[in-house]
């Protein structure tokens, strides 16, 4: 579904099981992250404002430590309430970044049509 300029919507949509409906979802871009923050500590801080359906806090895929951002998701009417009161907080000293997460871009994959390049191994030296 396109938005109304022709833009990609930047909002990922998941549909959640409820009890009586389908509630729509929305995901946080939470940055500025103490290191030693937990997936609990994160979903205490947001909990208060709504249903928290999921926390990913990010990690170094070689180091495994802990890369200081992560994304929350939560029912729309909640993650805007919990966008709005925690913009400016603080967590473990640090200045939070909260943000409605947008779709990342598409990047540009596999070896495609790339003019030049090549030749070398091929029985000839490249100096």
């Amino acid at each position: 579904m396109c938005a109304p300029d022709g833009a990609a919507r930047s909002r990922r949509v998941a549909f959640v099981a409820t009890d009586r409906a389908l509630t729509v979802s929305k995901k946080i871009f939470v940055g500025n992250l103490p290191f030693a923050a937990t997936e609990d500590e994160v979903q205490e801080l947001f909990s208060t404002h709504g249903e928290v359906l999921s926390v990913n806090l990010m990690k170094d895929r070689e180091t495994g430590r802990p890369r200081g951002f992560g994304f929350v998701e939560m029912e729309d009417e909640a993650a805007d309430a919990a966008i709005a009161a925690l913009a400016g907080a603080k967590m473990g000293g640090r200045d939070l970044r909260i943000d409605e997460a947008h779709a990342r871009p598409q990047r540009g994959g596999g070896r495609g049509a790339r003019p030049g390049g090549g030749g070398a191994g091929r029985g000839r030296s490249r100096f």
